[in-house]
């Protein structure tokens, strides 16, 4: 790169933290401090962003690729079989993951899912790079992103396989963060985890922070903003379920739900993420706009689709019925915020509740 690129650089870091101040999400001087010393660009030197026309790939060599690089965005920097398999996460979604992290200066970090490296590189500027481990399933990735972070001076531990399995050979933790999506919160992590210490997860389309207790559960709350992470997946996958096609055997009744809630309104599709995990959807439009049809579907087989008044549904779930228990509870608790719900973790599973753990949110499981 060359020394006006580095200048440019400063520049559109110091741009986007004073606009993460002044749209509230920064509120840690030290955080704001590592923002503008850590360089973002170092680590997406090629990546795709969504066009008019389909995907766009970008390189260091397009003229806007640097001012794109320091903008508020997802950066997808993978895709396999079209699809986005690894990516920048937001640097607003980072910094507010990052901040309820609480880290001090002697903490230790467990990060899952390296990615590009950036948030490693931001972890260890904040601590250093010695306190830091982090944990990518994409060989391929796991050493691009090494690479990456050694040539900035930054090199944490990255290794190479399973995230939920965490990496009990630098255990224990003080504090762990996650940036892909989960269903469950790994039983793993718990022990590998202080007491006391902290853990941040997608989980669903939020946030979860849990603080684990000297018994080994965990227990916390949601963030209040949104979430919406790639998930989890095993080497040579896209960690997205694939649609099982529409099946031959199906039921079909009515349906009195407004289909653009189901499509469109984020503060439900996260209530939904919750009673109904791990299933993907899709929606159509007619030409004025409005929603006129809604896919669901999961890696079970599951499969609804509802399209004006009708609903048809097959597998071992039922998936529109997960839809409706989860707008029940969405209207019977006034559309509740992500902050009102929260989840205890034990090395049995998890339970997820409303306002208090005494209120569990029923759930739709996935099979098997």
């Amino acid at each position: 790169m060359t020394t006006h690129t580095e200048e440019r650089a400063e520049e559109l870091r110091a741009a986007l933290a004073d606009d993460l101040e002044a749209s509230g999400q920064l509120t840690d001087p030290a955080w704001r401090k590592v923002f503008e010393t850590v360089p973002r660009h170092p680590y997406v030197p090629e990546f795709w962003t969504l066009t008019g026309q389909g995907q766009r790939r970008v390189t260091f060599a397009d003229p806007d690729w640097l001012d794109l690089v320091y903008t508020d965005d997802a950066l997808a920097t993978q895709l396999t079989d079209g699809v986005a398999t690894s990516s920048s996460t937001a640097p607003g979604l980072m910094l507010t993951m990052l901040q309820a992290l609480d880290v001090a200066d002697e903490h230790r970090v467990l990060e899952v899912a390296t990615g590009t490296g950036y948030n490693a590189a931001l972890l260890s500027e904040r601590l250093s790079s010695h306190q830091v481990v982090s944990v990518e399933v994409d060989p391929v990735l796991a050493r691009l992103a090494e690479s990456r972070l050694r040539r900035s001076g930054y090199p944490p531990l990255v290794v190479a396989g399973d995230g939920r399995d965490g990496y009990p050979d630098r255990a224990p933790y003080d504090r762990l963060i996650a940036t892909c999506g989960f269903s469950t919160v790994p039983a793993a992590w718990l022990e590998q985890v202080k007491p006391a210490g902290m853990i941040v997860c997608p989980l669903g389309w939020g946030t979860v922070r849990l603080v684990v207790a000297h018994d080994g559960r965990a227990e916390g709350r949601f963030l209040p903003t949104g979430s919406y992470f790639m998930a989890v997946r095993d080497t040579g996958t896209t960690g997205t379920p694939v649609h099982p096609g529409r099946p031959g055997a199906m039921s079909g009744r009515l349906t009195g739900l407004d289909l653009a809630t189901v499509a469109e309104d984020d503060a439900f599709r996260f209530v939904l993420s919750l009673v109904a995990p791990g299933t993907a959807s899709a929606a159509e439009r007619g030409d004025d706009g409005r929603t006129t049809a809604v896919e669901l579907w999961s890696a079970d087989g599951s499969w609804a689709r509802a399209e004006g008044e009708t609903v048809r549904q097959a597998g071992p779930r039922l998936l529109w019925d997960a839809v409706e228990a989860a707008h029940e509870l969405y209207v019977e608790h006034d559309r509740p915020g992500r902050e009102r719900f929260g989840v205890t973790v034990t090395a049995e599973g998890q339970r997820i509740w409303l306002d208090t753990p005494s209120h569990p949110v029923p759930q739709v499981p996935v099979a098997g």
